[in-house]
């Protein structure tokens, strides 16, 4: 049984979960400890005690083991790509390509590590001096979600240590292999006893009970809507600093003018890759009138010739949806769109060689924004192809959503592409590119109902795991 880290021991656990290979159910991965309440509170305590000397260490110490981590999962990639790959379904390309982006990310903090910045200014009274410093926020609860359980772990992880931070580590359930090997490369690195923590486990009591903890200083969640809100709810009660990434129905707009080619690659990239598993997945395709169907025509044989299957086989291009419930959801969703009038291309469940949740990706035609299928977020590989009569209309229709994480424009004209990103409701405006695309050295995150605090990644992120010190002087 793989275990919890704790004040620097593996802790074993009464309970543990199986973690088996969504695209071939008879795949053990493992089997992993369920924590419970008072692991988090001894792992809590564990990162209180570790607090004081982390924070108070060089740069170049914290800078020094974030570059170890980063070079020993560069090292590991391969081995970390198959993992995940067996656990959350990605395709073996995708998942080591994650795999390299939680290295990179751990260089880039590495670097950040060295480069926290402050202020001297002078005072507006004579003789008095003023410095703005940033030190640690304190302890940090990191609750993180099953689609990305390499590249979003390291991207919270880094900079709460590279800030002098300690951590409570919570990973999704479904996915928490990936979790216990990057455990297992901070614990190789020698990171000091209680300076990062892992605690694996249900939502409900792990996650639960890390909310609540008053020794945790700060939370970054990332997770569904009704998660976040009741988590914020919480947190707010013990006034902790929050940081929530939550969900996305992102619009990706084609005009009459774009390489219809190049749009097409664009939005089944966006819709389908990753299969569809992505907070920034296109799920709305808002297509201008006058290519509509030389559009859907394009878009609806390239769904239909993607290679859906198991991600380990190199030739996949979609692997297996994440778990059952998450099909059936996701069937739900293709019935429900069939229902709403919508016309449905594929979205239904396939047989596999071995028992696994495959779905082929589904195309929604004839949808409008008023759909619930066009509005709530599916979370699987389905699309919504919504008609607009012109670059006005597609952008008040990309704008009517409760969520504002990614949008994303295929246009020939750089006075609709600028237009598009200045006028776009969104964290995140892609022009030419799909809307799951992004970059770790620059800011990530939404608006309205996607996103709720700072931002992360890059220098960016600073803002939420620091705080801010004014120290005056007088000089006499």
């Amino acid at each position: 049984m793989k275990m919890n880290l704790v004040a620097g021991e593996w802790v074993g656990a009464s309970d543990a979960s199986e973690n088996r290979n969504p695209a071939n159910r008879a795949d053990l991965i493992g089997l992993y400890a369920q924590g419970s309440t008072e692991t988090v509170q001894a792992a809590v305590a564990a990162a209180q005690g570790a607090l004081a000397d982390w924070a108070a260490s060089t740069p170049q110490r914290r800078a020094d083991l974030l570059e170890t981590v980063a070079q020993a999962i560069l090292a590991r990639a391969d081995e970390i790509g198959h993992l995940l790959a067996r656990e959350e379904g990605k395709t073996l390309a995708e998942a080591r390509g994650e795999a390299m982006r939680a290295g990179q990310i751990f260089r880039f903090f590495a670097g950040e590590a060295l480069r926290i910045c402050g202020d001297a200014l002078a005072s507006v009274r004579p003789g008095v001096s003023v410095e703005v410093t940033r030190e640690p926020v304190g302890v940090v609860g990191i609750i993180t979600p099953w689609n990305f359980p390499i590249a979003i772990p390291a991207w919270k992880i880094a900079p709460a240590l590279a800030y002098g931070n300690t951590v409570v580590f919570k990973p999704a359930d479904l996915t928490p292999g990936c979790a216990h090997l990057l455990a297992e490369i901070l614990h190789q690195a020698r990171v000091p006893a209680g300076v990062f923590n892992l605690v694996m486990g249900r939502g409900a009591v792990v996650g639960d009970a890390l909310v609540k903890h008053p020794g945790v200083d700060a939370i970054s969640f990332t997770g569904s809507v009704p998660v976040g809100r009741a988590l914020a709810a919480d947190a707010a009660r013990g006034l902790k600093k929050l940081q929530l990434e939550m969900g996305g129905k992102n619009p990706m707009v084609v005009l009459n003018d774009a390489d219809l080619d190049l749009a097409a690659e664009v939005c089944l990239n966006g819709a389908f890759y990753s299969t569809g598993q992505r907070c920034t997945a296109s799920s709305r395709l808002i297509v201008e009138a006058g290519i509509h169907d030389a559009f859907v025509k394009r878009l609806v044989k390239g769904a239909q010739t993607l290679r859906v299957g198991d991600p380990l086989d190199s030739a996949t291009q979609v692997g297996p949806v994440v778990s059952d419930a998450q099909l059936q959801g996701n069937l739900a969703y293709v019935s429900l769109a069939r229902d709403e009038g919508c016309e449905v291309i594929g979205g239904e469940r396939l047989n596999g060689k071995a028992e696994g949740y495959f779905q082929r990706p589904a195309v929604f035609l004839g949808a409008s924004n008023r759909m619930r299928s066009s509005r709530e977020e599916i979370f699987g590989p389905c699309a919504s192809v919504i008609k607009a009569a012109d670059f006005e209309e597609a952008l008040t229709l990309a704008n009517d959503s409760e969520f504002g994480l990614s949008a994303g424009i295929c246009t020939g004209s750089l006075k609709h592409a600028r237009a598009f990103r200045q006028r776009a409701k969104a964290g995140m405006v892609m022009v030419n590119l799909p809307t799951a695309g992004v970059d770790y050295h620059v800011p990530f995150g939404g608006r309205k109902g996607s996103s709720y605090g700072q931002r992360e990644q890059g220098r960016y992120a600073a803002e939420f795991y620091t705080t801010v010190k004014t120290a005056y002087e007088f000089a006499g």
